[in-house]
């Protein structure tokens, strides 16, 4: 839980200069930007669509302009509408990188892989010192013998003049290189190398979060007598809650191939929404984590699911039946079963090897700060299991757990069971997730296009000796590593 969020008073107080400003020149294509970002500060994404879309309308001949609106369609979660903006802007600009990197990141979203890397390349060509871009270039597909960039990522990462934030791109992106290459000990040291160096650069302390388990556990120590049962008919929204990379996306897409059902994404609603709710209760801007998740305890819960729907459905999501699959969620499961008594709560499992090393090899672009150290890491997946255990033991039946391996072993087993627990009748669209057309903006973007696959369940063994302190620092944590 964290009490930092931003203060909305300011921002309606500049949406009454914009508005005044509009009222003057109502066509400005700057000024309707604007309204467009103050509005998705706010949460308001569908407004800040409406409001992007005539800023679009008025600007058709002004590229920095049209990508920023493709920016905010972006941030709003509409690759597809990005997508038109960049492509204005690069008909007029064709040689600006930024404009081509920007639009790799749509396709990339929207499944258009090919088309990402060849966005990518040109970003290349264009300002070699891009080093995201070749990361991101690499993720792309599965490198081969005949065609892979490593001498190209040997040569930049030998001058050296990468900096410590372009040296971390580089190296993860040789790592997943040689790894797809079956080089091992290469992709293993470049990772190790990279991820040392990332962790460097961070100003972070396991001990926060793992204490806020213990905190929660000692606030939430059983479901509340008279809480508001679930109906079993009633609709509302499914939390796909656990650790990055664990399978959580995989299980988004199943879901949102059913006609009932509509993606969201990773939404930080239910977040903001507990601390408002005691920013109201209190009349305290900011409190500590530790008095946070105490005061959580006693606000108005069905207030607060009120408050999450409303966020939801401000930012476009129409659907009584939709996914919100942010992972950190998982430390609000007795908040949710609380407020909102309706809602499916789905737990995505990976064998502690597996969904360790699956974490540690992903550059996140923020948060996760944990995974880049054995120690740290195991010391995270230690208190997110045991939150999950205290979850799980409290709240019978509330919570259904999907394991990864079980769901690629038995993939039509597993889903009927998850279909059940969410009161959905059986679709054959559901096993034939990866035709979804829509769009995902994770980590597992490529991985979500391809049909189900077994190789990531024992990829880790490929570095058994490398892991071997991880395994350690596990053991220690009192987690069986070979459950």
């Amino acid at each position: 839980m964290n009490a930092k969020v931003a203060e909305p008073r300011q921002i309606l107080q500049l949406m009454e200069c914009i508005d005044r400003a509009l009222a003057l020149e109502p066509a400005n294509p700057r000024i309707l930007l604007h309204r467009a970002q103050c509005l998705l500060a706010l949460g308001r994404s569908k407004d800040a669509c409406e409001a992007a879309a005539a800023a679009q309308c008025s600007a058709p001949s002004e590229p920095v302009l049209l990508d920023a609106i493709g920016t905010l369609f972006s941030q709003a979660n509409q690759p597809g509408r990005a997508l038109t903006a960049y492509n204005q802007a690069i008909t007029l600009a064709p040689n600006q990188p930024h404009f081509l990197f920007n639009r790799a990141t749509a396709r990339r979203y929207l499944g258009e892989l090919t088309e990402a890397e060849h966005d990518y390349d040109r970003v290349i060509a264009l300002k070699p010192d891009d080093y995201e871009a070749y990361k991101n270039r690499t993720e792309l597909r599965t490198q081969t013998e005949d065609n892979n960039h490593i001498a190209a990522l040997e040569a930049l990462l030998s001058k050296g003049t990468a900096g410590w934030a372009g040296e971390v791109e580089l190296r993860y992106a040789l790592a997943k290189e040689y790894e797809d290459l079956g080089k091992y000990e290469l992709s293993f040291e470049q990772l190790q190398r990279g991820s040392r160096l990332r962790r460097d650069h961070l100003r972070y302390d396991v001990t926060n979060d793992v204490v806020t388990v213990d905190w929660i556990i000692k606030s939430f120590p059983e479901s509340p007598a008279g809480a508001p049962t679930r109906d079993p008919a009633g609709a509302g929204p499914i939390f796909i809650v656990g650790l990055p990379r664990s399978g959580s996306t995989l299980v988004d897409r199943i879901l949102s191939s059913h006609s009932a059902v509509h993606s969201a994404g990773e939404l930080p609603h239910f977040a903001l929404a507990v601390v408002d709710s005691v920013r109201r209760q209190t009349g305290v801007a900011q409190l500590p984590r530790r008095e946070l998740v105490a005061r959580s305890t006693t606000t108005d819960f069905a207030a607060l699911g009120r408050d999450y729907l409303a966020r939801a459905r401000a930012s476009g999501i129409e659907a009584h039946c939709f996914t919100d699959k942010m992972p950190l969620n998982y430390l609000y499961c007795g908040l949710i079963e609380r407020a909102l008594p309706n809602a499916r709560i789905i737990h995505v499992t990976r064998r502690p090897m597996a969904a360790c090393y699956a974490i540690y090899k992903t550059l996140f672009k923020d948060g996760y700060p944990f995974s880049y150290d054995f120690a740290e890491l195991a010391q995270y997946y230690s208190a997110y299991r045991r939150l999950m255990r205290h979850w799980e033991t409290t709240m019978p039946g509330r919570i259904h757990v999907v394991s990864y391996e079980a769901l690629v072993t038995d993939q039509v087993g597993e889903t009927r069971k998850l279909l059940s627990f969410c009161g959905l009748e059986w679709e054959e669209a559901c096993v034939e997730f990866h035709r979804n057309p829509s769009p995902t903006h994770t980590a597992s973007a490529v991985q979500v296009r391809r049909r189900i696959y077994d190789t990531s369940i024992s990829q880790w063994r490929n570095y058994e000796r490398q892991l071997a302190p991880l395994r350690a620092h596990l053991t220690a944590a009192g987690i069986d590593c070979d459950e």
